[in-house]
């Protein structure tokens, strides 16, 4: 998946549930994803953060909310 998809997935899941947090719609996104997915997103939250604070799940989910927040404050990998 691109980033490009990952922040539409993520901005769909968000209009559809515009009450959660950021981590929650990330969670959603993540959870409707699959294991093989949330598996290459956590493996990218620790190519990029050159540690794994938590399990797969949690790290799929923090590389969802970091993509974002990247995106949206103008900063570029």
């Amino acid at each position: 998946m691109t980033r490009d998809e990952l922040v539409m997935a993520f901005a769909l899941t968000r209009l559809d549930h515009p009450a959660l947090d950021l981590d929650e719609i990330a969670a959603l996104v993540v959870r409707r994803m699959g294991t093989d997915q949330m598996v290459q997103l956590a493996a990218q939250n620790l190519a990029t953060r050159d540690e794994l604070r938590s399990d797969a799940f949690a790290a799929a989910v923090e590389h969802v909310v970091r993509t974002v927040l990247l995106l949206r404050d103008g900063a570029d990998d």
